[in-house]
C-alpha cells in the first residue's frame, strides 16, 4: 500500500496535479487513451505505407530546380545534359539509353536527362540556363504536320522566334538526333531547324562541357559548335538502327572530350546495354487496387493534360454509315460536365482507350501469369536506391495484371529491336533465343525490316512465334511492351454551339494485316463498343484531355474560308460550321465558305449529310462540293473537285481567304498540296518556283493550315 502511495505521490509531483479526485483520474485516463491511439495510428500508417495508393496516372518527371543544376556536376567531371522532346516516349527512351552508355564509357561525365518542358519554368529562363551548358545533344521528334512534340512546343517556339540574338551559346558543343517518318512531307523538320539555328555563326568554343537535348526535329542555336552531323531517324523503317549508327559517330568525338590523354588510346570495353526491369511487389488480394480507387475517385481541380487526364463518361454513341456500308464510322460524345475540361473549336482530344479483352487474355497466356495477379512496379530497390535512369515512369499500382495489360501495354504495334533483345534474354529454348538475338542485331536488319516491320507483326504475334520467351512482369512492362499511348482526334464540335459535350468522329480500324491476322484498332474498337449513358446507367468512360491546336477559324468571320476534308477529315469543319451557325444566330455577318468533302458512295458513307445540307440552307455554308469516289466510271477525289473550282478557290484566297485541309497526310494531303501548286501556277500564270513561293507565303501568313495524320 505504501509503495502504491509512493507511486501516486511521484506521478503527482511530476504532473503538478492531484490524482486523488475523480476529475483528475478522468483526465489522466483520457490522456493515456489519446496517446495510445496516436501510437497505434502511426504504427498502422507505417505498416500500410507499402500498400497505400494515391496516384491515378503515371507521374511526370519532376523538373530539377535551377539551384541544383550546378551541384550535379561533381568536381573534376564534365556536365552532360540530354534533353528530349517526345510524343510517344521513343525520344525519351533514346535519351536514357544514350545517358546509360555515356555513363558506362566515361567516368568523367556527369549526366542529366531532361524533359524540355521541365528545363525552364518560364521562357525567360531558357537563355539563362543554356548559357551554362557547354556540350549538348538534342534528341527531338517531329509530330503531325511538321510540328514539335507537346513537351518541346514551348521551347521550340521560344527558340525559333525571330528576335536578334548575340552569340550567347559560344561555349556550347552539340549534337542533334531527329525522330521522324519519311512518309510525311516535313520529315524531321524540327530536328533540322534546331540543328540549323544552333550552327549559325558557328565557331570553335573555348569550353567543353556537355549538354544533350532530345526531341522531334532539330533547330540550331547561335554560336554553337556541331560535334557530329545531324542524325535523321526514320520510323518508317528501323529508327533504332538509325539511332545506333548516329550514336557510333559520337564515341570518337566524346573520347577526345571525356577521356584523359593517356586513356584515349586504350581500347574501350564493349558496351552491353542492361535490360531494364522494374522491381515488382506482389500484393494480397484484399489490398485496395488503384483500379478501385480510380473508379471511385471524383475529378480533381488539377490541370488536365496528357499526364493528368480527366475521367469522363460517354453520353452518345451512334453509327454514321448506313447498313449498305461494309465499313464503320462512329459519332461519339463525351460529357465533361462537372470537370475543368474546356476546349476551343479546332482543338484535339486525347483519349486513353483500353485493349480489348481478347488481346489482354492472349497476353496473359503468353506471359504465363494469372490475370487477377495484384502487383505494383517500382523504380527503386528494396533499400530505396534507384534501379537506373533508363526505366520509363511507373504506372499506378497496385493493379491487376488484367488492368495493366488493358490500360498500359501497347500489344499491337510491331516490337522494337530492344524488345526482341529482352525476349531473347528470357527465352528458355536456345533456338528461339538465337533467332530473337539475330533479329535484334545489325546483321539481322533486313530480316527484321521484312519479317517484323514489313509484315506489321504485332508484339503478341511475335511472342506467339517464340513461346519459350516468358519475361518476368518487371521486364515485360519496362523493356518489352511500350506504354499504350493516347489516341488523338480532331474535335468535331464547337463549344459555342454544343455545351458540355466533346464530339468525336472516328473511323473503325478493322482489317487483315499482311500476316492474315485481323487487326483491330485500339481506340476505334473501344468507341465501336462504347455504351452511352443515354442507353445504360452502366455507361462507358475514358480518361481524356484537350490538346490545343492552331487550326482555327479567322478572327474576322467575314474572311472567306475553303475547307477540304474527305471522310473523317470532315471532323474539325463540322465544328467550324457549328461555330459559324452560332455566330450567325448572334447576328454576326459571315463571309463565303466552301466545303469540299469526299466519300465512296452517298448511300453508304455520306456522314452528317443532313447536317451539312442544313448548314447550306441556314447560309452558314456557301457551297457543299462532294466527291464520290465509287459512284461513277472513274474515281473522283477532292483534289479533282478543286481543279473544277480552281478559279473560285484562287479568287477567295486572293481576297485574303484561308485554306484548311484535314485528313490523311501520306495520300490525300500530298495530292491536295500538289493541286494547290497547279492552281496557283495556272491562275497566276507563273512558273513552278514562283508558285512554290506563293504557297509558302500562304503558309507563313497562317492562311494555309493543315490538320493531318
Amino acid at each position: 500500500m505504501a509503495s502504491n502511495l509512493d507511486v501516486i505521490n511521484t506521478v503527482e509531483s511530476f504532473l503538478g496535479v492531484s490524482l486523488r479526485s475523480e476529475s483528475a483520474v478522468m483526465i489522466l485516463t483520457t490522456t493515456v487513451a489519446v496517446i495510445l491511439g496516436l501510437l497505434i495510428f502511426v504504427w498502422r500508417r507505417t505498416s500500410d505505407r507499402g500498400r497505400d495508393v494515391s496516384q491515378l496516372v503515371a507521374p511526370k518527371a519532376i523538373a530539377i530546380p535551377a539551384e541544383d543544376d550546378e551541384a550535379e556536376a561533381a568536381v573534376g567531371k564534365t556536365k552532360v545534359t540530354i534533353f528530349f522532346g517526345t510524343q510517344t516516349g521513343t525520344a525519351e527512351g533514346f535519351a536514357k539509353a544514350l545517358a546509360e552508355e555515356i555513363k558506362a564509357r566515361y567516368d568523367k561525365a556527369a549526366i542529366r536527362v531532361v524533359d524540355l518542358d521541365d528545363y525552364a519554368v518560364d521562357d525567360d529562363q531558357y537563355e539563362e540556363k543554356l548559357k551554362k551548358e557547354t556540350l549538348a545533344f538534342f534528341m527531338v521528334a517531329t509530330y503531325g504536320d511538321g510540328e514539335p512534340t507537346d513537351n518541346a512546343a514551348r521551347f521550340y517556339k521560344w527558340f525559333t522566334e525571330g528576335k536578334e540574338r548575340e552569340a550567347w551559346l559560344q561555349h556550347l558543343t552539340y549534337g542533334v538526333f531527329g525522330l521522324g517518318n519519311r512518309q510525311y512531307e516535313h520529315f524531321n523538320k524540327i530536328a533540322k531547324v534546331v540543328d540549323e539555328l544552333l550552327s549559325e555563326q558557328e565557331f570553335q568554343p573555348p569550353g567543353c562541357s556537355t549538354m544533350i537535348l532530345t526531341f522531334g526535329n532539330e533547330p540550331e542555336v547561335l554560336g554553337a559548335k556541331r560535334l557530329v552531323s545531324i542524325g535523321l531517324g526514320d520510323d518508317d523503317q528501323c529508327i533504332e538502327d538509325d539511332f545506333s549508327a548516329w550514336r557510333e559517330l559520337l564515341w570518337p568525338e566524346l573520347d577526345l572530350l571525356l577521356r584523359d590523354e593517356d586513356d584515349i588510346i586504350a581500347v574501350s570495353t564493349p558496351y552491353t546495354a542492361v535490360i531494364p526491369e522494374y522491381r515488382v511487389v506482389i500484393h494480397d488480394p484484399y489490398v485496395t487496387s488503384s483500379e478501385d480507387k480510380f473508379l471511385n475517385m471524383e475529378n480533381r481541380n488539377t490541370s488536365i493534360d496528357i499526364h493528368h487526364p480527366c475521367r469522363v463518361k460517354v453520353a452518345v454513341q451512334r453509327e454514321l454509315h448506313t447498313l449498305e456500308s461494309d465499313r464503320s464510322c462512329i459519332h461519339l460524345e463525351f460529357d465533361p460536365s462537372g470537370t475543368d475540361i474546356i476546349y476551343e473549336t479546332g482543338d484535339h482530344v486525347g483519349v486513353y482507350a483500353e485493349n480489348c479483352d481478347e488481346y489482354v487474355e492472349e497476353a496473359g497466356r503468353l506471359l504465363g501469369q494469372p490475370l487477377d495477379l495484384l502487383f505494383s512496379i517500382h523504380t527503386d530497390k528494396d533499400d530505396g536506391t534507384p534501379l537506373g535512369s533508363s526505366l520509363p515512369p511507373v504506372f499506378p499500382g497496385p493493379c491487376t495484371l488484367r488492368t495493366a495489360l488493358a490500360r498500359y501495354a501497347d500489344l499491337l504495334n510491331p516490337p522494337r529491336k530492344a524488345a526482341l533483345s529482352a525476349l531473347a534474354a528470357h527465352a528458355s529454348e536456345p533456338g528461339e533465343a538465337e533467332r530473337l538475338k539475330f533479329l535484334a542485331s545489325t546483321q539481322g536488319k533486313d530480316e527484321y525490316s521484312q519479317w517484323v516491320v514489313g509484315c506489321q507483326r504485332s508484339l503478341l504475334e511475335v511472342m506467339a512465334e517464340f513461346p519459350s520467351a516468358k519475361p518476368p512482369i518487371g521486364v515485360f512492362f519496362a523493356a518489352v511492351a511500350p506504354r499504350l499511348q493516347p489516341r488523338y482526334y480532331s474535335i468535331s464540335s464547337s463549344p459555342r454551339y454544343v455545351f458540355h459535350r466533346v464530339h468525336v468522329t472516328c473511323a473503325l480500324v478493322y482489317g487483315p494485316s499482311p500476316t492474315g491476322r485481323i487487326h483491330k484498332g485500339v481506340c476505334s474498337t473501344w468507341m465501336k463498343n462504347a455504351v452511352p449513358f443515354e442507353k445504360s446507367h452502366n455507361s462507358s468512360w475514358a480518361p481524356i484531355f484537350i490538346r490545343p491546336s492552331n487550326f482555327k477559324l479567322p478572327v474576322d468571320p467575314w474572311t472567306p474560308i475553303i475547307m477540304v476534308g474527305p471522310g473523317t477529315g470532315l471532323a474539325p469543319f463540322r465544328g467550324f460550321l457549328q461555330e459559324r451557325l452560332a455566330l450567325k444566330e448572334d447576328g454576326v455577318q459571315l463571309g463565303p465558305a466552301l466545303l469540299l468533302f469526299g466519300c465512296r458512295n452517298r448511300r453508304m458513307d455520306f456522314i452528317y449529310e443532313d447536317e451539312l445540307n442544313n448548314f447550306v440552307e441556314q447560309g452558314v455554308l456557301s457551297e457543299l462540293i462532294v466527291a464520290f469516289s465509287r459512284e461513277g466510271p472513274q474515281k473522283e477525289y477532292v483534289q479533282h473537285k478543286m481543279i473544277d473550282r480552281a478559279s473560285n478557290i484562287w479568287n477567295l484566297l486572293s481576297q485574303g481567304g484561308y485554306l484548311y485541309v484535314c485528313g490523311d497526310a501520306k495520300g490525300m494531303a500530298k495530292d491536295v498540296h500538289r493541286t494547290l501548286h497547279a492552281i496557283v501556277q495556272e491562275q497566276e500564270n507563273v512558273e513552278a518556283p514562283q508558285a512554290e513561293a506563293i504557297v509558302k507565303k500562304l503558309q507563313s501568313e497562317g492562311r494555309y493550315l493543315r490538320d493531318v495524320w
